[in-house]
């Protein structure tokens, strides 16, 4: 053991190092490069620049990382593909996720209020003797990264703007109570997806989405020109308060729930399908005159749905005043309901989370996943496509209220 201990050391000295650490950072650097080349080439089906008729994709630059390790940070370039994803297998994307579950879990079961379920799962995990100070321990570092996350800086601009909230069950003095998790994400002027916020509280009334709100534009959100979500009215006051000259897209998959909410079950099908009809139509004026006449020939049977659609034209509508290659995911709120359902997947299998902070911690971790993914992942939007979008635009920025 002293002898290899010293060859080691020897080792250091040749190298012409300042500092051992240093030497050891570039080599754990060098080995992650190759392992990331290695992996590269798989996907790929060929070597860097080579030609061959078996190449499977092509590679697209690189995007930075940090990587923090036992031998300290180190800067990452993690090659992109021009088809498809890549993401490390060194990096674990799946590991801060189910490293928050853990924790959940471990303070859930500690606390003594976990459910059957979470006993059970807490028992075949072998964490019957998990001290307090561990857990704490455990969430107090978990806590510290979603937390600095959570309240970064908002670089870009994001003319695109989703927002919509999910529920789960928190204990509250005693009582199981359901919480409001509000999500935002947007899509920056380059076309790349990002989750800009997160928030959890007792409802989503009219100050709760202020008050969100009013955060993102504090940490720089700018540029905003279109939002989507449901009607509630909370939010859409919320939304004219504070993202003054923003336009707002109703989601239609929401407006279609209640308007067929008033249509006898027999008749729902003719119904939306008559109403479907309005969003096929290849552009704005083409949408309005189909969306008067399927009001005009539903009046006789459905009074109530005409006047709904009339009434809500300018708001289902207005994702026809962008490009047409965007409009199939401006129009509802669906790219953020499915990152809901990979947030419900995750949180159901607490069931009863023991506090607020353990929402935060648990799903602000499933986002920074999703974040992580979205970056090496292809883009939303093409740059050109982007380019029309803000063709529109304003040179500044869109002035945001912060005035209640």
């Amino acid at each position: 053991m002293a002898k290899d201990r010293m060859t080691l050391l020897e080792l250091l000295r040749k190298s012409g190092s300042d500092s051992e650490l240093d030497f050891l950072k570039a080599g754990v650097k060098m080995l992650a490069e190759a392992v990331m080349e290695l992996e590269v080439k798989q996907k790929t089906g060929a070597e860097k620049h080579e030609r061959s008729n078996g190449r499977l994709t092509y590679r697209n630059g690189y995007r930075g990382r940090i990587w923090d390790t036992r031998a300290g940070t180190i800067p990452l370039a993690i090659p992109r593909l021009r088809d498809g994803s890549y993401f490390p297998s060194l990096l674990e994307p799946r590991r801060r996720a189910e490293h928050a579950l853990l924790a959940v879990i471990q303070e859930a079961y500690v606390l003594g209020i976990s459910t059957r379920k979470v006993e059970s799962l807490v028992q075949s995990l072998g964490l019957n003797g998990i001290s307090k100070s561990e857990v704490s321990r455990i969430c107090g570092a978990l806590d510290d990264e979603v937390e600095r996350w959570r309240h970064r800086p908002l670089l870009w601009r994001y003319p695109y703007l989703w927002l919509d909230a999910t529920y789960v069950k928190v204990r509250d003095s005693g009582r199981v109570v359901s919480q409001a998790v509000i999500i935002a994400y947007g899509v920056r002027e380059t076309g790349e997806r990002e989750i800009v916020g997160l928030e959890v509280g007792p409802s989503e009334d009219g100050v709760f989405w202020k008050e969100f709100l009013r955060g993102l534009v504090s940490r720089g959100l700018s540029g905003v020109m279109l939002v989507i979500s449901d009607a509630h009215l909370g939010l859409k006051e919320a939304i004219s308060t504070v993202l003054t000259g923003v336009s707002w897209q109703r989601c239609r998959v929401h407006f279609m729930r209640n308007a067929l909410a008033r249509v006898p079950r027999g008749a729902q099908a003719m119904v939306s399908a008559a109403i479907r009809t309005i969003f096929a139509q290849p552009d704005r004026d083409s949408a309005c005159i189909q969306l008067r006449q399927v009001a005009d020939n539903l009046r006789l049977r459905f009074g109530t749905v005409a006047d709904q659609l009339e009434e809500a034209e300018p708001d289902i509508l207005a994702y026809t005043a962008f490009p047409r290659e965007h409009w199939r995911q401006l129009y509802s709120t669906n790219p953020l309901e499915r990152l809901n359902k990979e947030i419900k997947r995750r949180s159901n299998v607490v069931g009863i989370f023991p506090n607020s902070k353990a929402v935060i911690r648990l799903i602000g971790a499933v986002l920074m996943e999703q974040q992580d993914e979205w970056e090496i992942g292809r883009r939303y939007f093409s740059v050109d496509s982007m380019k029309k979008t803000l063709e529109g635009a304003q040179e500044e920025p869109l002035i945001m209220a912060l005035q209640p």
